[in-house]
């Protein structure tokens, strides 16, 4: 007999006596020690207490166990302590208590209860202290959940097994089975039904001759893929061939089957797919073709970006055609056309570039579907296809490429054939007229954004061509350095209305006048020009502090009507002073502040006179700022438009601190080179358009 410490682990008030346990600290199996008939927990070993957390010592167990859901197990403690007879409890059904994470749960264990010998407290007489009751665990739930997960995989198998022999009697499904190395073993009667071929032709690799020559390769190769891999599930679309030679898309799906987590068969079925197919491809072809349209600028990259879509799938190759003129129906006269582009898959060999002007034969294929309006379809013969049957310049590359099949397809926009779309079909079947159908439908989805883009381009013609009449060239001015820049928008299809002038009034002053309309169409060209007419006429009618000539500017504008948009301007004088220097006055309605350059490099915005952008928005009578600045000789004055400092997630005060010092740092440069410089650089990340006005005083007056 012997003290045993519990090594830091919670004790009762005094030592006990026990026999000596120590040797079970590190056994495998929980061991405890129970002392007296309230089964007071004396001791327990590294293993207990891993299974069910510290439990404190000197306590009674039925105190200590509160949380132990079959209390009555606890009972066989009595019988034990009572009887001496020991007591082994089997792991038939789980106890439910708290683990060493403090979480309750069910676990099963086998345990064992025997009599133990008398413990005495220090000092008592030996043979004098109580016996107690040694409880020894076996945690066993990972065998028993292993043979319960075994038994329902089992009965889960027989279930399925009876599921599949009742699909392989029944189905009209094409189901098989195969051996884990994927050759089929066993197929069910709605193969030989759908595609025709015999049952042991079918066995083996042989089923995959069914699949469309097309997609046999890529069917074969993600087959193999997968028994090399053992996915959990397979599924692969492909299109088979049916008894009276036709072809369905089809979807087989794929379920290995496991013993033991080793794969043993694999059992397949496939189901026609071919209308669900239909269904999708319509919806992702108009999709797609819906967004290839919306992000071009140019009628040529749209219709371009529509073929691609059209390629593989339906055409292997799909060339467009514009018509510089819109030509209507049983039009007369001749025909001219331009290729744009032919969308090629492999392994047709590429469409030579081209993009002339070519003229169709009266009679030709091309030309009846541009009289009449519809499409048309042409199949080669045995020599190729004749000239008048192909697109114009097509006929060599359509026999290089063995092209068998075109389809020639008119593009309407507002009543006009603007275009013509030609698909071609080289090794694969002849076009379904369900297929020439869809493209059609495609053609008519797309025909008003390029309809639009049409537009676009005719109205950027007409406000480019209203624009540089109005961008003219500043005036010259003895003792005045005078140089103005513009750059269009990057967009092709945006006209912006920026504008500038400048111009010698009638009492000898220099106008300075830069200005933004919103909007980047022909409508903001037209309210440009309405702009500086206005202002040019409110100027040249009376002198006044320029302040005074925006808020009548700013009057005339509100009587225009909503579609002119807001519009900022800054107007900026050149003046002589009784001291025979210049000075500046300006007023700012909404615009980026002026910039002034002295010319020894000091730069500094002039934000005396700012105010509110034109538009009626400054409530009626109140007057508008102006400022008088004087101008050192040598100094720059620059007015800009807001292309110049803005940038892509950038705030605007570092586009303004930026252009401040790089235009400090070009403050001696010849007044070309210093526009230059500062446009070159914002063009290069700017997408607006762009400009600025710059007058400089020369160094020495006189």
């Amino acid at each position: 007999m012997s003290d045993v410490p519990n090594s830091g682990e919670p004790n009762s008030d005094g030592p006990i006596t026990v026999p000596d346990l120590t040797v079970f600290n590190p056994a495998p199996v929980g061991v405890a020690l129970l002392r007296g008939p309230e089964h007071i927990l004396v001791y327990t070993n590294d293993t207990y207490r891993h299974l069910f957390g510290t439990r404190q010592y000197g306590v009674p167990i039925r105190q200590l166990f509160t949380d132990l859901k079959q209390q009555q197990i606890l009972d066989l403690l009595d019988v034990v302590y009572e009887t001496g007879a020991p007591v082994v409890i089997g792991p038939e059904s789980p106890m439910t208590l708290r683990d060493e994470h403090g979480v309750v749960r069910d676990r099963w264990f086998s345990i064992s209860l025997s009599c133990s010998a008398r413990q005495t407290s220090r000092g008592d007489p030996e043979g004098s202290g109580e016996h107690g009751v040694l409880v020894v665990v076996v945690d066993v739930t990972g065998e028993v959940t292993a043979k319960e997960v075994a038994r329902e995989q089992a009965e889960q198998r027989r279930r399925t097994l009876l599921r599949y022999q009742s699909l392989v009697a029944v189905s009209v499904q094409m189901v098989w089975v195969a051996d884990r190395d994927g050759r089929v073993l066993q197929l069910s009667s709605g193969w030989h039904r759908v595609t025709g071929m015999p049952e042991e032709k079918l066995l083996g690799w042989g089923w995959l001759d069914s699949a469309h020559p097309r997609d046999r390769a890529g069917l074969a190769k993600a087959w193999r893929r997968v028994v090399r891999t053992e996915p959990d599930s397979f599924e692969h679309r492909y299109r088979i061939r049916r008894r009276d030679g036709t072809y369905r898309h089809c979807s087989l799906r794929v379920v290995p089957i496991r013993e033991h987590g080793d794969v043993t068969e694999w059992v397949g079925a496939c189901a026609d797919i071919e209308d669900q197919w239909l269904r999708e491809r319509r919806q992702d072809l108009l999709g797609q073709a819906s967004i290839a349209v919306s992000g071009p600028h140019r009628p040529e990259p749209a219709l371009e970006a529509v073929g691609r879509v059209l390629v593989p799938e339906p055409a292997d190759a799909c060339g467009i055609y514009l018509l510089p003129e819109g030509v209507r129906p049983q039009a007369a006269g001749p025909l001219m056309t331009r290729h744009v582009a032919t969308v090629t898959a492999p392994p047709l060999p590429s469409f030579p570039s081209g993009g002339e002007l070519r003229g169709t034969p009266p009679g030709s294929l091309f030309d009846e579907v541009v009289r009449r309006g519809r499409t048309a379809l042409r199949r080669a013969g045995p020599d190729g296809f004749a000239e008048a049957d192909i697109p114009p310049g097509a006929a060599a590359w359509a026999r290089a490429g063995g092209i068998r099949e075109v389809a020639l397809l008119p593009v309407v926009v507002l009543g006009e054939i603007r275009a013509v779309v030609a698909l071609y079909a080289a090794d694969r079947e002849p076009f379904s007229a369900e297929e020439i159908s869809l493209v059609e439908e495609v053609l008519d989805r797309t025909a008003p954004a390029f309809g639009r883009l049409l537009e676009l381009r005719r109205t950027r013609r007409v406000a480019l061509a209203l624009q540089e009449s109005l961008l003219g060239a500043p005036p010259e001015v003895p003792g005045l350095d005078i140089v103005a820049r513009y750059a269009s928008s990057a967009a092709a299809n945006e006209v912006g209305g920026d504008w500038y002038d400048s111009f010698v009034t009638p009492d000898g002053a220099t106008a300075l006048i830069i200005g933004d309309v919103s909007g980047h169409d022909l409508q903001a060209s037209v309210t440009m020009s309405k702009m500086r007419n206005m202002l040019r006429g409110i100027i040249v009618d009376r002198r006044m502090p320029p302040g005074d000539v925006l808020r009548r500017l700013d009057r005339a504008t509100s009587l225009l009507g909503p579609e002119e948009g807001t519009v900022t301007c800054v107007y900026a004088r050149i003046e002589e002073t009784a001291g025979g220097g210049r000075q500046l006055s300006y007023s700012v309605a909404g615009h980026p502040p002026p910039l002034l350059v002295t010319a020894d490099g000091r730069a500094r915005f002039l934000e005396d006179a700012q105010d509110l952008l034109l538009g009626g928005l400054k409530p009626h009578g109140l007057l508008r700022a102006s400022a008088t600045e004087p101008l050192e000789p040598g100094s720059t004055v620059l007015l800009y438009t807001d292309g110049l400092v803005e940038q892509p997630a950038e705030d605007l005060d570092q586009g303004l601190e930026r252009l401040r010092r790089r235009a400090a740092g070009l403050a001696r440069a010849p007044l070309s080179t210093f526009c230059d410089e500062l446009l070159q650089e914002a063009c290069t990340v700017s997408g607006d358009d762009i400009a600025l006005l710059a007058a400089r005083l020369p160094l020495t007056t006189g």
